[in-house]
């Protein structure tokens, strides 16, 4: 298991209780330690600051788009915002937002692939060019990209990615993770049932793992 925190939260905070997370647990038991760093205005550069410091102590990095220039474009009382765009236009920048993630360095993998859908809001047109350039990107960079259940949790109630994503991902053969991206105790695994047969749809056999940014590929059973 995994425990993951947002980089956001750093500045001004003692983060030793979080590195010692997994010092002396239970024999058996062992958690991973990433850290979440997205693009906040605000704690961006304090976030990746922190991290490069504390990497060897890490085991993996995730990198996630929040923020379109000022906005937080996932938070509810900000999602009246998309009324200002052109849906088309708004999911091209954020993934050339995600493009640029990708090459900035230091992280392990990304994290909920297309989380500008999450109110629902679609593409008019046929955008499969900018997934695949977004994905190519990606490959280049030899990062991961995390399949997440938090979207069925969410309002636009589906996986992160998106299936012609997913379909893209397994094509060009790039490693994924899982997460529920649990920000409860109740949303531990959440849904890992129905994305084990979503696993089973699209011939995923293979799921990565991290240690001290080691990424190891770990074998599905039969049944997952």
């Amino acid at each position: 298991m995994a425990f993951t925190d947002h980089d956001r939260y750093h500045e001004g905070v003692d983060f030793d209780n979080f590195l010692r997370f997994t010092e002396n647990l239970p024999e058996g038991l062992e958690f991973k330690l990433g850290i979440e760093l997205d693009n906040d205005p605000e704690s961006s550069l304090s976030g990746r600051l922190w991290t490069e410091k504390n990497y060897e102590r890490l085991d993996f990095v995730l990198a996630s788009v929040h923020f379109i220039d000022q906005w937080p474009f996932d938070h509810p009382s900000f999602k009246e915002e998309f009324d200002k765009w052109d849906i088309n236009k708004l999911y091209e920048r954020y993934f050339k937002e995600i493009q640029k993630t990708a090459k900035s360095g230091l992280v392990d993998g990304l994290a909920h692939l297309d989380l500008i859908k999450i109110f629902g809001h679609r593409p008019t047109a046929n955008l499969d060019w900018l997934y695949d350039e977004t994905l190519n990107v990606i490959k280049e960079a030899d990062l991961t990209v995390e399949l997440s259940t938090a979207g069925w949790r969410k309002p636009v109630n589906e996986l992160y990615p998106h299936e012609t994503i997913l379909k893209m991902i397994k094509q060009k053969n790039i490693p994924i993770t899982i997460a529920s991206d649990a920000h409860s105790p109740l949303h531990l695994a959440e849904d890992y049932d129905r994305l084990s047969e979503m696993l089973k749809q699209y011939d995923f056999s293979e799921v990565a793992i991290f240690k001290r940014h080691k990424r190891q590929i770990i074998r599905l059973d039969s049944g997952h």
